[in-house]
């Protein structure tokens, strides 16, 4: 078996990483927190957590509830994922990678001294410091680019551009309380629409095109948290279903650090 790999997050950018490792034949296991919050749910392995399976572009993730289940999982073809928000399993199962994919714009917990290689993605990292390596996450020039010193492009708090269209994409909550969804993710809505309701507050469409993401139904949101995703694209429905050029361009860059720190060890030993 090849060197195991520990991806810490489940949501859509880390679903490419893992998906790009394990077609690469890389054993990998997913944690995850109790409730992730994902709103591109239908390419997300962390859907797993509330189905006991999520399945993303023909790769299978299945939830486990103890480390010793792994192996089965992996025997099955499939991604093992454990609810571990603090990684606390990380010493028992000894990774020789460990990827801080859960895109917090923030250091959650991530260690150097946790796997023999380290690598973050986003901000809130110190390449050479908190992990070995930084790969950045804002779509741009730089986007996929390795940092081994440094750190990524702080969060803007703004969406890239698409169409025209950046912070207009995303809906955040206009009120807390239970979300009920009125429409899918793949779904074409009209500017001003009601894609759900929180309690008796609607949560009209900002503008027309299709939901790339919504929360799940029934999900206790707070005021202020995204919930929504819209693509003015009608010609882009077929992409709420499959992993984004965003995600695998960050997968690329994560299999090549994997794979050139493992032709470094090769070439060091005796």
């Amino acid at each position: 078996m090849r060197e195991k790999i520990l991806v810490r997050g489940g949501g859509d950018m880390a679903t490419g990483t893992i998906h790009r490792l394990h077609r690469s034949g890389f054993p990998v296991l997913v944690l995850e927190c109790e409730a992730p919050t994902a709103i591109r749910r239908k390419v997300a392995f962390s859907e797993a957590v509330y189905e006991g399976t999520a399945e993303v572009e023909g790769i299978r993730c299945r939830r486990i509830h103890r480390l010793e289940e792994t192996e089965a999982v992996w025997r099955a073809g499939e991604v093992p994922l454990l609810v571990d928000p603090q990684a606390q399993c990380a010493e028992a199962f000894g990774p020789y990678a460990l990827v801080d994919a859960i895109l917090a714009k923030r250091n959650l917990g991530t260690r150097r001294d946790m796997a023999p290689l380290t690598i973050a993605l986003g901000p809130g990292f110190n390449a050479g410091e908190d992990v070995d390596f930084v790969v950045e996450t804002m779509r741009g020039h730089d986007l996929g680019r390795i940092f081994s010193t440094g750190q990524a492009a702080p969060n803007t708090g703004v969406p890239g551009i698409i169409a025209g269209y950046g912070a207009e994409r995303v809906i955040h909550a206009p009120a807390s309380g239970t979300l009920h969804s009125l429409v899918h993710i793949g779904d074409w809505v009209e500017e001003g629409q009601p894609l759900a309701r929180i309690g008796q507050v609607p949560v009209p469409a900002s503008l027309t095109g299709v939901v790339r993401g919504l929360i799940r139904d029934g999900f206790s949101v707070e005021k202020g948290l995204k919930i929504a995703d819209i693509d003015p694209r009608g010609s882009q429905q077929k992409n709420c279903f499959t992993i984004s050029d965003k995600a695998r361009c960050i997968a690329g860059s994560v299999l090549e650090i994997l794979l050139h720190s493992l032709a470094e060890r090769e070439e060091t030993s005796p």
